[in-house]
């Protein structure tokens, strides 16, 4: 899996290695950012409740009351509301979706507006419940926050177009990251030094800890690399070289990959949000008792959720229709199935078969730290590191496999032209 990355260091990636350098320059000033406070703003000392995901995910800026409290959740809220606009619900979305990387980017600059609008009213919100103060001094902080938003956006495109890897994914990672360590800190704290367990019993809890993490681990890399090869036959072949070079559509496990994760936490948060900014105890109650995910309701709702932008995700990344007519254009068929709706068909099975497998596998893995929450009370922290690792290992492997994909077609390429050359 390594053995690709040992030309990272050739003269030929040097524009590689710049790539790396740059993101992991901006990386470094998100995690500054994460540590300059609003001014005249105070550490929340009080429980969050669920938006403490919404803390992990901006490395705990919003306990801190950072610059970057919002971090890049924002945008995702705007990206969900756009996807499911797609769906038939508003034919100009319909339109963009079709218009292909036309359509992407308009879909994307929307999503961004949106994002900076949303930034704005979450901000507010936070600013009202955690800070309060005077109209002058709740808008100036507003503006601040939204204005944090607005830069990480900003920081993600250019590490999008001249880093490594996804940035608004890079940024809920590195803002998790950020935080792991003193989640397993609070871990060993609460199971092994405090007095809630027996020596004994508590390192044999954190053991099972640490255990369950690595299960994690283990299971997302197991889906990343994960796949169904479906064999093509192009027409424009020979049986003998079909037999040489056989050609093959990898269809991956969870094509999804751990975005449903971030969608389910992101749409779940929501009332919480609401909850903060109303101020009534009824409400709170209700979204205590009911929606958040360590409930029983709430858990069930997140399981829905994950199955739910799952499917919508990966049928929006995989279209079976698109893939048959692409098929048809490059003259080239599924042996045994009939070229057309047929193969359509026959994707769109293959692709459902493989999301429930998937995406079940998924729900498993992140149910397996919610769980273990529940049978150590007082260890919400390590809830949301589970789920917190889960989406860490998923960005990590996606970058990880763009970053390996680009040594290969780069050494490929020096190797193509020093043959030309001689």
């Amino acid at each position: 899996m390594f053995s690709s990355l040992k030309g990272l260091f050739n003269s030929n990636n040097k524009d590689l290695r710049k790539r790396i350098y740059f993101t992991l320059v901006v990386l470094a000033l998100f995690s500054l950012g994460t540590n300059i406070m609003v001014p005249n703003a105070k550490t929340i000392t009080q429980n969050l409740g669920f938006l403490d995901l919404l803390n992990l995910m901006s490395g705990g800026s919003l306990k801190t009351f950072s610059i970057f409290s919002l971090g890049v959740m924002p945008y995702i809220t705007a990206s969900i509301l756009t996807q499911l606009l797609q769906m038939d619900i508003l034919p100009y979305f319909k339109e963009l979706k079709d218009q292909g990387a036309t359509g992407r980017q308009k879909i994307n600059r929307i999503n961004r507006y949106l994002g900076i609008l949303f930034a704005f009213i979450q901000g507010y919100v936070y600013s009202v419940v955690f800070m309060g103060g005077t109209t002058s001094q709740i808008l100036k902080t507003t503006i601040i926050l939204t204005a944090g938003t607005s830069l990480l956006l900003w920081l993600a495109d250019q590490i999008t177009n001249k880093g490594l890897g996804n940035g608004v994914s890079l940024f809920i990672m590195a803002g998790i990251v950020n935080t792991l360590p003193s989640t397993f800190i609070t871990a060993f704290n609460e199971f092994v030094m405090g007095t809630s367990f027996s020596r004994g019993i508590g390192i044999a809890l954190f053991v099972a800890f640490v255990l369950a993490y690595i299960l994690i681990l283990l299971g997302v890399v197991y889906m990343q690399i994960s796949e169904r090869r479906i064999p093509i036959q192009h027409t424009t072949r020979t049986d003998s070289s079909y037999a040489k070079e056989q050609s093959y559509i990898p269809l991956k496990l969870n094509s999804a990959s751990v975005m449903p994760v971030i969608f389910a936490s992101a749409i779940t948060s929501i009332p919480s949000i609401i909850g903060q900014f109303i101020n009534k105890p009824s409400f709170t109650n209700f979204v205590e008792k009911y929606i958040i995910y360590t409930s029983a309701t709430g858990f069930v709702l997140y399981i829905i959720l994950i199955f739910a932008f799952g499917f919508i995700y990966t049928l929006m990344e995989l279209n079976p229709k698109e893939m048959s007519e692409n098929l048809d254009k490059n003259r080239s068929y599924i042996p045994g199935i009939t070229p057309g709706e047929k193969t359509e068909s026959y994707l769109r099975g293959t692709i459902t078969r493989l999301s429930v497998i998937g995406l079940a596998s998924l729900a498993v893995l992140a149910s397996i730290p919610i769980v273990f929450g529940k049978l150590t009370p007082g260890t919400s922290a390590m809830t949301l590191g589970g789920t917190g690792l889960l989406i860490v290992v998923g960005v990590a492997l996606e970058t990880f496999k763009q970053l390996e994909s680009s040594v290969v077609s780069r050494n490929y390429q020096g190797t193509r032209k020093r043959r030309y050359r001689r």
